[in-house]
């Protein structure tokens, strides 16, 4: 049931503004969360990062075939598998041209990620649960939800699917970033995710000024 956010009905905004306006008093619940872009490497690893150290259980992947980091022009990109680690990448990157790769951020970036986990992962590729997955292009959504849509399910245990929209770069990762950081804070401290979530996204997509898709799967 996916649902384009700025035409759904907006009702009971006042009750829903309230909870935006200050957390509930009971105790947060355990969220799986799982944020999802098209290499493992930007958007998705710098909310890894800022998600985890907020204490959230949270995974990150990728939805394409390949991993691409932007080259010296953009018709060549540096193009790697899912197998290669993040710091093979980066000694790759560092013998073509370290002063580029440096200027440009990407060896910053894959630092930071190195430290989080070994290599990129593949949506595609996990049979984990999830209770929230977070992509960050419309495309990217397109690809989890047909790959969710294509299992057997098995236990009907729902997730909610998220599209924030995340430019690729740097300074976008970090704003989008937190703004799902963000999300994640109001959600678990929701009675009833499955019947109170769209009206809170209708409310972050007014105050962020970015549209939201949301679309609910099973397992």
């Amino acid at each position: 049931m996916a649902s384009r956010l700025k035409a759904s009905a907006r009702k009971g905004k006042g009750s829903q503004g309230a909870l935006v306006a200050s957390f509930a008093p009971q105790p947060p619940q355990t969220l799986r969360v799982a944020v999802v872009c098209s290499s493992n490497q930007n958007r998705s690893m710098e909310a890894h990062s800022i998600l985890s150290k907020r204490g959230f259980h949270v995974r990150s992947f990728g939805t394409a075939s390949q991993v691409k980091l932007p080259g010296p022009t953009p018709d060549r990109p540096n193009v790697y598998d899912f197998q290669t680690t993040y710091e093979q990448m980066y000694n790759d990157l560092l013998q073509k041209d370290g002063e580029l790769y440096t200027q440009n951020g990407i060896l910053h970036m894959l630092e930071r990620n190195k430290r989080i986990k070994p290599r990129p992962e593949r949506f595609q590729n996990c049979s984990d649960y999830f209770d929230l997955i977070f992509t960050c292009d419309e495309r990217v959504y397109d690809l989890v939800l047909e790959d969710l849509n294509s299992r057997e399910q098995e236990t009907y245990q729902p997730v909610h699917v998220i599209n924030v929209d995340i430019p690729d770069n740097l300074e976008e990762a970090t704003l989008g970033a937190f703004l799902i950081c963000k999300l994640c804070q109001y959600i678990q401290y929701m009675d009833d995710m499955d019947s109170e979530l769209d009206e809170l996204l209708l409310e972050f997509e007014e105050k962020s000024g970015r549209p939201f898709l949301h679309t609910v799967c099973f397992y």
